[in-house]
């Protein structure tokens, strides 16, 4: 492994945290930074999104920062992703693709979990998400996703 392989692949994990901490943190328009302008973020089986805008808009829900859902144990909402495993599967000087496992908790424990897999590719200093494919193994009996899910 030489050297702008080991800087590809942190540029990765560093693309990973961003969007994971931006996502957590209701800002949206900073989770599509971590997408090329036309990348796609697709949920199997439920919704796929091509560019920026189109990620903030499918991500929105109804709900911001200043309005977060409800949650039935009446305690304060929030949502945490872990992302775990990153396997790099294929790396050229133009190209990475990974997986990883993930779980989001949330104020009443583990609330969904499941797998992504992602295409990077560079963007000036940057590697940015061209595609994300979400999928999502199952969730917990009181899921805030598979109530958001059910509307």
């Amino acid at each position: 492994m030489d050297l702008l392989e080991l800087h590809a692949r942190e540029c990765v994990r560093d693309t990973v945290a961003r969007y994971t901490h931006a996502g957590d943190s209701g800002k949206l328009t900073e989770l599509a930074e971590c997408f090329t302008p036309d990348g796609t973020l697709e949920v199997k089986g439920r919704s796929r999104a091509t560019g920026r805008g189109a990620i903030v808009e499918m991500l929105g829900g109804g709900n911001t920062p200043d309005d977060p859902p409800q949650v039935a144990s009446g305690a304060k909402f929030f949502q945490r992703h872990f992302v775990a495993n990153l396997v790099f599967d294929s790396i050229t000087p133009d190209h990475i693709s990974t997986r990883a496992y993930f779980v989001v908790f949330g104020p009443d424990g583990a609330d969904h979990w499941g797998r992504y897999r992602d295409t990077f590719v560079p963007d000036g200093d940057r590697w940015l998400l061209a595609h994300r494919f979400v999928a999502v193994d199952t969730t917990a009996p009181d899921s805030f996703l598979a109530a958001r899910w059910s509307q």
